[in-house]
């Protein structure tokens, strides 16, 4: 090592939080995600009962219960994340939570499908400030080397917030109803932003990275610098396609299990519940693991490694829609089901290397931006509008949506493609976005 690198390694030390101020950190943020995931995909599970009492077709009630909480959300992360790049994001992330919580529980109490999707709005409102803060806030409490470890495990909230959102949402919707789930979910929400106001330090903007320049440019200077960042974009285009590909055939599966096997809300729930929070859990502490070793600190090895496995589990997910076996689609839903959280981490990870500090909100909100443009504003009501023109007489039913799914299964492999396209620049891109030298 460089004496220049001796240099850089000892300010970073100097700057570096407690052990314990790091992970506490690190777990109030995996609460925020997991109630942003819980409360966004809970329609997902209880799209059936709430079709059936709106009167919608399926490509209806996808725009109703997607489309407004997606636009917001994805239309705000800009503005919002202009402002987490110049100011507290412990505020922020705690104001927002408060506010989208509040928003889930008002979306159990709209009696009418103009209620229903000004509440949904309100929820994406309000989300589109705990994410990208989240991320902008770890990666000063964690140095560059550990980020990607510590954006995986901050990555454990989608899994868990799933489960939330599947089984334990289904269980209540067939005792109580569609409305006492978003009743239930609201009220941990405003806890726990309570708890980051009063409780969570904003750390100093940039204190572990060997970089002068901590003050924020303008939006068109980060979209230039993230153009640039070749590796940046092609991490961002493969975290999007497969947010389209895996959490745009999520959103659907829930409805999918209740019609092709005849089950119920808690039932497809139970099914699905254990491959988020078991799968899903291991699959992300695996990563985190995995990418923690000192071999794995080559960001090379890393999207390597993301674009092989998520190519096999795009093979599975074909396999879930095609079998008309509800053994055999539990299998492959046992392959396809943690692969959708192996990459969430890595990308996060990988992009707050790729971005200066004075950035990273801005590149997460772009990230998001296009995963959720994927996720919510194109697959849903692609599959749903797939399905009702596929069904006899453009009604849908099982076997239209099967085939509306399959037609979205493939995509996958487009994702996989990004990721080795990556390889070329990623470690002259890390360099040049933290000034501190990759470990090869």
């Amino acid at each position: 090592m460089t004496a220049n690198a001796d240099a850089i390694q000892a300010d970073v030390a100097r700057h570096m939080p407690s052990m314990a101020a790091r992970w506490y950190v690190l777990i109030m943020m995996v609460a925020v995600y997991t109630l942003s995931i819980a409360d966004r995909y809970v329609t997902s599970t209880v799209l059936e009962p709430i079709r059936a009492e709106l009167q919608l077709t399926n490509l209806g009630v996808s725009l109703v219960t997607a489309w407004p909480i997606a636009f917001f959300y994805v239309a705000l992360g800009f503005p919002i994340s202009y402002l987490i790049d110049r100011h507290s994001r412990r505020n922020i992330i705690a104001i927002s939570m408060v506010a989208w919580s509040v928003m889930t529980t008002v979306t159990g109490l709209a009696r009418s499908q103009t209620l229903f999707v000004l509440a949904r709005i309100g929820v994406g409102v309000g989300e589109a400030g705990g994410t990208p803060g989240a991320n902008s806030l770890l990666s000063d409490y964690f140095p560059a080397a550990r980020r990607p470890m510590a954006l995986t495990i901050f990555s454990l909230g989608a899994p868990i917030g799933a489960f939330v959102a599947y089984q334990i949402a289904g269980a209540i919707a067939d005792r109580y109803g569609w409305r006492q789930v978003f009743m239930v979910l609201g009220v941990p929400g405003v806890l726990a932003g309570l708890a980051v106001w009063l409780t969570v330090r904003e750390p100093r903007r940039g204190q572990l990275d060997h970089k002068d320049d901590i003050v924020a440019p303008p939006f068109l200077a980060t979209m230039r610098f993230l153009w640039e960042q070749r590796a940046a974009v092609h991490v961002m285009a493969g975290s999007a396609l497969t947010a389209l590909w895996g959490w745009g055939l999520m959103y659907w599966t829930p409805t999918y299990l209740q019609l092709a096997f005849k089950l119920t809300p808690g039932e497809a729930g139970a099914i699905t519940g254990n491959m988020h929070l078991l799968g899903g859990t291991a699959a992300t502490l695996f990563t985190g693991w995995l990418i923690a070793l000192k071999p794995m600190r080559d960001p090379r090895r890393v999207v390597r490694l993301m674009g092989y496995w998520i190519g096999i589990a795009t093979v599975a997910s074909i396999g879930v829609y095609w079998t008309h076996s509800l053994f055999w689609a539990q299998v492959y839903l046992w392959i396809f089901v943690p692969s959708i959280y192996f990459y969430i981490g890595p990308c996060f990870g990988l992009l707050n290397n790729l971005a200066p500090p004075p950035m990273r909100a801005m590149f997460c909100a772009t990230t998001l931006f296009v995963a959720n443009v994927g996720n919510l504003v194109i697959a849903p009501p692609l599959i749903g509008g797939l399905s009702d023109w596929f069904g006899p007489g453009h009604v849908s039913n099982p076997e239209s949506l099967r085939l509306a799914m399959l037609c979205v299964a493939p995509l996958g492999f487009w994702a996989t493609a990004h990721y080795f396209w990556s390889i070329k620049d990623i470690v002259a891109n890390e360099e040049r976005a933290t000034g501190v030298p990759v470990e090869h």
